[in-house]
């Protein structure tokens, strides 16, 4: 099994993603110089484009917490009647052989 190696600090991430921007010269070379990976560069400079967030999802509110209980209701009865369907049509079947 490969080693494992501590996660990166932000400002070491962040500078890298800098240093992608403002050279012309390829990921993969800049993450050599770095001592990183190439693809692991590539993940950082793409979470940093705008629109990208790395932030993890917020907790629902009341009302989607309660809008999920709701459905989840609705999915198991929905199920509930599904198999009871296949059941029967099962069972019809075999009355018409």
């Amino acid at each position: 099994m490969g080693k494992t190696r501590p996660p990166y600090p932000e400002a070491l991430r962040t500078e890298a993603v800098e240093l992608v921007r403002s050279r012309g010269k390829p990921v993969a070379v800049i993450a050599r110089d770095l001592g990183s990976g190439g693809e692991t560069l590539r993940l950082w400079v793409r979470a940093a484009q705008p629109g990208r967030s790395t932030a993890a999802p917020t907790a629902l509110d009341e009302t989607e917490r309660e809008e999920l209980r709701r459905l989840r209701r609705e999915n198991q009865v929905l199920q509930q009647e599904r198999e009871i369907l296949r059941k029967a049509a099962a069972f019809f079947a075999q009355e018409t052989l």
